[in-house]
């Protein structure tokens, strides 16, 4: 190992943000090098919800059906949550097809969630960066300290395993190493919100038999709601391993690991030789880094944000930042982005990560032990009642957790100085219902094309102008013109599917390289060569009216 390495991008921390980012810029063949300072990828069992919207740019990036090939309860299981006394006693409600996981082809998006293990998704990510041209991973190796003037970043790196340090020079670097960042640290970004809003335990354990001994069918959760041990429980893995999370746990508790056992037998009702394989504790909290960046340094996923885990919002937020933030490092590098790109990444993602946390911790103020009543579990009329008027509660309250399209597909870009805004009306924001939408700064609509294919499976790897009204010849030629004059890669695609014109209300679409509306139109401008440098952080909207 020589002692200086030469890499464009830097990036410390191999979870799913940091292994997002190095597909994005491995897929643009940008040298990068990711370091983790433990010795593999696939320590956290927590995640275990791959949402839609992550499955679309693993979709992007050919390995969603790598993905699916490893779904250890079958792709077809159904991902259902039901509330429960417990395990052994009565139903109160159900959501079927709980976060989208349905197989099948749905109009609003190209690929379905998937319920999976996280360790398994980093794997198949991990595989996946390996094979791409200019990403190099390695382990073991932990970041002690960095300087940055105006062209470059020096970084200093551990290597545990070897016992040598070694330095890293790069253009930027970018801090994924999580909740307890050492990049966030040093670049003196602080989180703000609120800290500790519960303590929790996931216990992940061996229960042979346990998913034959309940009459309540299969399900991917069961929110146990009792006076014992108030709780979440599920399958989690193949071999019978399910996960275990007590919902009321004293702040001041000691956990027992030892106890676990017991604890579970209590709470399911159900007595097997539960064997436990791992446990861990966390703390949910609602946190956001004051700032997301100090020059060539920048941070992303739980680095910056921090979401209470009702939802399934965490995870995937942090891949979505690697791919915001992968798909800019690289137009800087390939030098068709400009300065206002890499201001757009705080910009756009700040806002969003607000909207999300409190969407998580509305999710958050129903726990099982906040829907416990006396008599919920007495075989008798009062019982049933009052089980039936718990059971509306959850339908209500809960509703907005597991059926969550408008989030994951409904979230929008405003006031960020890379998106040509057209002046119409933002919609209100709503968490159930997604209605797709061609305005600049949303998620471009999807569709299914007649030959099978998704229209996203035609958009390029750098911005795509998609022609869904017939436009004369001249335009597309002069966007071609304006692409080139910009130095930005353009792909035009013009399908004639019917149904297009309806979801893309103006003839013309730009759309961006992370699916996004970047400008809209019915005609071509006459400066489109300025709304090329604006989409792409080369000049300002102000700069290009006078």
């Amino acid at each position: 190992m020589s002692d200086a390495v030469d890499r464009r991008v830097l990036i410390v921390g191999a979870g799913p943000t940091g292994l997002a980012l190095a597909i994005e810029l491995g897929h643009r063949s940008i040298p990068c090098l990711l370091v983790e300072r433990n010795p593999r990828v696939g320590f956290a069992p927590r995640a275990k919800t791959t949402n839609l919207r992550t499955r679309e740019h693993m979709r992007r990036w050919g390995i969603a059906d790598k993905l699916k090939a490893q779904s250890p309860l079958g792709i077809d299981y159904p991902s259902n949550v039901l509330f429960v006394t417990r395990l052994a006693g009565h139903e109160l409600a159900r959501f079927e097809n709980a976060l989208y996981c349905a197989p099948g082809k749905n109009p609003l998006y190209s690929e379905h969630s998937q319920w999976i293990p996280q360790y398994t998704l980093e794997e198949v990510m991990r595989a996946h960066a390996q094979t791409l041209p200019g990403v190099e991973i390695r382990f073991n190796c932990e970041l002690q300290g960095f300087e940055q003037d105006g062209s470059r970043v020096i970084s200093r790196i551990r290597d545990t395993a070897a016992g040598k340090d070694f330095t890293v020079r790069s253009d930027y670097m970018v801090g994924a190493d999580g909740a307890r960042s050492f990049v966030r640290d040093a670049i003196g970004a602080k989180m703000e919100g609120n800290y500790g809003l519960s303590r929790n335990y996931n216990v992940v354990f061996h229960a042979p038999g346990l998913a034959q001994a309940h009459r309540h069918g299969p399900a991917i959760m069961y929110w146990q709601v009792n006076a014992d041990v108030p709780s979440i429980i599920g399958p989690m893995d193949r071999g019978e391993k399910w996960f275990f999370m007590p919902t009321a746990v004293p702040k001041d508790a000691n956990f027992d690991v030892n106890a676990a056992p017991d604890l579970i037998r209590k709470a399911t009702g159900i007595d097997l030789p539960y064997e436990v394989l791992s446990s861990d504790e966390w703390v949910a909290s609602s946190l956001v880094a004051d700032t997301y960046r100090d020059r060539r340094v920048f941070l992303a996923g739980d680095a910056c944000h921090l979401h209470p885990p009702m939802g399934g919002y965490g995870m995937n937020m942090g891949v979505a930042d690697g791919v915001d933030l992968g798909w800019k490092l690289a137009a800087m590098v390939q030098g068709w982005g400009g300065p206002r790109l890499l201001d757009s990444y705080a910009a756009e993602r700040a806002p969003l990560h607000r909207y999300v946390i409190n969407e998580a911790v509305a999710n958050h103020g129903t726990l099982g032990h906040q829907l416990w009543q006396d008599g919920l579990e007495d075989d008798n009329a009062c019982g049933e009642k009052l089980r039936a008027a718990v059971g509306a509660r959850v339908a209500s309250a809960k509703l907005r957790e597991f059926n969550t399209l408008g989030v994951v597909l409904g979230y929008r870009y405003e006031n960020s100085p890379v998106i040509a805004g057209d002046g119409t009306e933002a919609p209100p924001p709503d968490f159930l219902n997604y209605v797709p939408s061609s305005r600049p700064g949303h998620l471009a609509p999807h569709a299914w094309l007649h030959d099978g294919t998704s229209l996203y499976d035609h958009f390029g790897q750098g911005f795509t102008l998609l022609d869904s009204g017939k436009a004369n010849p001249d335009e597309i030629a002069a966007a071609r013109k304006a692409a080139q004059a910009a130095g930005v890669p353009l792909q035009v695609i013009q399908p004639s599917e019917p149904g297009l014109p309806g979801l893309y209300r103006s003839r013309l679409t730009l759309i961006r390289p992370d699916q996004h509306v970047a400008w809209r139109g019915d005609t071509w401008p006459q400066d489109g060569a300025g709304v090329m440098r604006q989409v792409t952080g080369q000049a300002t909207a102000q700069a290009l009216t006078h």
